[in-house]
């Protein structure tokens, strides 16, 4: 569906719901929903694992590192608990190069393929990605909106998304109830959340 016929979507969604998110839908316009698909999967999912709850500017310097520690090998051959004590003096935390090195080895045993993994459904693909140490449910709605494109998912553990829409609706009802009102774009809802307090997730810009 083009942008412009879900931004009308969402309008006509919010108008009977509060006069303050139909305003700010109103306001940003039709927004494209962006797409992070042009790195390889494990790669992606990896990068957004390094970047999460620390700044932009913290996340791109720490990658850097991480990336020419590598030197010339590919990146997810680099990633194996031998090398845990590099990738720790690169910035990541204990916990982050642990995943990171999960996500690595289940790639060399299981795969990760994205194509394989695009064609689960999203409650199937969740648990794929879920059953990685270290990988929770707030990264696995990431990667399901943004790499595989899913147009309705409410990442209700997202607290940027979560508290702009309480704010714009009632802090009395929660939240999972009111994007249900947006189905089957509830994942654009959040893109419109992030877009007004310009928090975007993966620190891209929406």
């Amino acid at each position: 569906m083009a942008h412009h016929d879900v931004h009308a979507h969402l309008l006509a969604a919010a108008e009977p719901l509060s006069g303050d998110l139909h305003r700010v839908l109103a306001r940003l316009g039709p927004l494209e929903f962006p797409q992070r698909d042009g790195t390889p999967f494990p790669d992606y999912l990896c990068r957004a694992i390094a970047g999460q709850q620390i700044s932009v500017k913290a996340a791109r310097s720490i990658w850097a590192r991480v990336e020419a520690s590598a030197g010339e090998a590919p990146l997810l051959e680099h990633f194996v608990e031998a090398n845990t004590e590099t990738l720790r003096g690169c910035g990541l935390s204990g916990a982050k190069a642990k995943t990171i090195i999960a996500i690595a080895d289940t790639h060399r045993t299981v795969g990760l393929d994205a194509d394989e993994l695009r064609a689960l459904s999203v409650p199937e693909r969740t648990a794929r990605l879920t059953a990685m140490w270290g990988v929770g449910q707030w990264t696995a709605d990431m990667m399901n909106m943004f790499y595989f494109g899913e147009p309705d998912i409410w990442p209700d553990g997202d607290v940027a998304a979560r508290k702009t829409l309480e704010r714009l609706t009632s802090k009395r009802r929660k939240t999972v109830r009111t994007a249900e009102r947006f189905r089957p774009y509830r994942s654009w809802l959040a893109l419109y959340m992030w877009a007004h307090v310009d928090a975007p997730p993966d620190g891209e810009p929406v």
